[in-house]
């Protein structure tokens, strides 16, 4: 976990832009192993890192709150007293300096101390290697530092509670001897799927699935066994012995055909040799993994699919004349979200605002609550997304109905350009609050200057680190062709490798390739960068999740009611 840059790196060592500053080799260095031989030195050391590291993530978490921003100090150099963006620590006295009029380094020289740190990335600096070095323990402790500021200063909406801190795995003498005595084998999931006669259209939602790092982690953890479950037509079964046949050493495809039954008898929308919608597919195979996972419940739902894919839209319909907002949850397992009208490549950011912005409803379409028919003036309806899921899917609405000869329909084969990471925090209902005192910005601020404005101070209007809404693509649904012709084709990663899946075929790839593929996109999976958890909460799927979300549930359903008992944000 990285603390935010405040400025561009070459702004303080003149080096271009696409360098990282450091020119040396960062490799163990000795002259830090001889002062960490003394152990009262190394404790000192490590204490003085962890309070200027610690200083530093503090500081950006009361950066985005206004009232604390104006009682900040700004840090000044030690000897020229100049305000610093990137101060540097030395971790031998209490001096700070600047970098870039050599000012640190000065004060290392003169005093004879030999390390320093830069508070933003942690990097440490050695006087006599001339460069930064790379320490260990130090990047432990940075890491460890970095994660314990960002749980002390998350809060959670349900119940105001600290997030709960990290807790690594030490495993048990019973669990090392049994990994002891365990075979290793290769495990891998590049691996084809076999296409049973037109079902190019299951085998990229199965390949996104198998690529899913919370649903492999959930299936290869054991979590549903299909040897122990007693159930008839269990999907989840079918996608526990799928994970079993991906991940595996074998390189022949596989041909998942009892899934393929299994999904014809639960889901009569997507059965049949015809070609079907990947995305009514995806939304079918979900609905069928929720029916057969555990936790299911009607009072709570904490099954591996709504923790995974489930997130809440919020739908805000707002009365043009006294202002007063009518908020509206829905619970979602993906959005999906139209293209643009002009000739040109949309994008997916492009997507995501015109899903959020504000429109216009008819005089006669909503009838406000406190204003009732009184209400002549138009008012206006928004989309936000009230809460994040840990894995968030988008589709694009290529296929609509034509208004000509028998209702016909199209594919709309703009293409859209989509990141390798994006940042939610504009999207969310927190972050597109709009101001009680002006009822009038809620519509006309989305095109003018002033919006556009405060778009750029956004991210100080959400709660908890930015790395809590940003997330990484894993998985890309493309189709080409028309409706009734086309054909699904898939892009997925494998840890930090892409690769291109066309049915029984797959070949690795890069990520540019993945990005600037000319084959319109349909489906994309992003995965949370960071995951949250709930205080103390048990695993998603165990039974004492079940009951305590069915005692919370029930314990307060005024407040289920209005979706309530969903706000864990974001």
């Amino acid at each position: 976990m990285s603390v935010p840059a405040t400025i561009n790196p070459s702004e303080l060592w003149d080096v271009p832009v696409n360098t990282d500053g450091f020119d040396g080799d960062l490799g163990n260095c000795e002259h830090i192993t001889q002062v960490f031989a003394d152990d009262t030195m190394k404790a000192r050391m490590m204490h003085t890192f962890r309070g200027a590291v610690s200083w530093r993530a503090q500081r950006m978490h009361d950066n985005i709150h206004a009232p604390k921003r104006r009682k900040l100090a700004s840090p000044q150099c030690g000897l020229c007293k100049k305000t610093m963006a990137r101060p540097f620590v030395c971790l031998q006295c209490s001096f700070a300096g600047c970098w870039k009029d050599e000012h640190f380094t000065e004060h290392l020289m003169d005093e004879g101390h030999g390390f320093g740190v830069d508070t933003n990335s942690g990097a440490v600096f050695c006087i006599e290697c001339d460069d930064f070095i790379y320490e260990q323990s130090l990047d432990t402790l940075y890491r460890n530092t970095v994660l314990t500021t960002d749980e002390r200063n998350t809060h959670f909406l349900l119940d105001k509670k600290r997030r709960e801190s990290f807790r690594p795995w030490i495993p048990l003498t019973k669990d090392t001897a049994a990994l002891e005595t365990a075979t290793v084998i290769p495990c891998q999931s590049r691996r084809g799927l076999l296409n049973l006669g037109q079902t190019c259209f299951l085998n990229v939602v199965l390949q996104s699935l198998v690529h899913n790092p919370l649903l492999r982690n959930y299936y290869l953890a054991d979590k549903h066994n299909r040897l122990l479950c007693e159930a008839m037509d269990c999907t989840s079964c079918e996608m526990d012995k799928l994970f079993n046949e991906m991940y595996t050493s074998s390189p022949a495809p596989f041909g998942p055909a009892s899934l393929l039954a299994a999904t014809w008898r639960t889901s009569g929308g997507v059965s049949g040799y015809a070609q079907h919608d990947a995305h009514e597919c995806f939304i079918a195979l979900l609905n069928a993994l929720h029916a057969s996972s555990h936790g299911a419940t009607e009072a709570g739902c904490a099954c591996v699919v709504h923790t995974a894919f489930g997130g809440t839209l919020q739908s805000e319909v707002r009365c043009g004349r006294c202002a007063n907002p009518s908020k509206t949850p829905e619970a979602c397992f993906d959005i999906s979200l139209g293209l643009g009208d002009s000739d040109g490549a949309d994008t997916l950011a492009g997507c995501l605002v015109r899903f959020t912005q504000p429109e216009k409803l008819g005089v006669k379409e909503y009838a406000c609550p406190k204003c009732g028919k009184a209400a002549t003036e138009a008012a206006s309806k928004r989309m936000s997304i009230l809460k994040l899921p840990p894995i968030l899917s988008f589709q694009f609405k290529r296929f609509e109905q034509t208004s000509g000869d028998k209702g016909t329909t199209r594919k709309i084969n703009t293409p859209v350009r989509i990141p390798s990471s994006i940042n939610m925090a504009p999207y969310t209902s927190a972050a597109q609050a709009a101001p009680k005192a002006d009822p009038a910005t809620f519509t006309s601020a989305s095109r003018s200057s002033r919006f556009r404005g405060a778009l750029t101070d956004i991210r100080h209007r959400h709660p908890g680190p930015e790395g809590m809404y940003e997330y990484d693509l894993f998985a890309v649904i493309n189709h080409e062709g028309d409706l009734n012709t086309g054909h699904y084709t898939n892009f997925s990663r494998f840890e930090d490798e892409w690769y291109r899946f066309d049915d029984e075929k797959h070949a690795p790839c890069s990520l540019g390739s993945v990005l600037g593929c000319p084959v319109p996109i349909y489906m994309t999976f992003y995965v949370k960068r960071e995951l949250e958890y709930r205080p103390g909460g048990p695993l998603a799927g165990s039974s004492s999740s079940v009951r305590e979300a069915t005692a919370e549930r029930e314990a307060r359903p005024e407040q289920d009611a209005h979706g309530v008992g969903e706000l864990e944000f974001p």
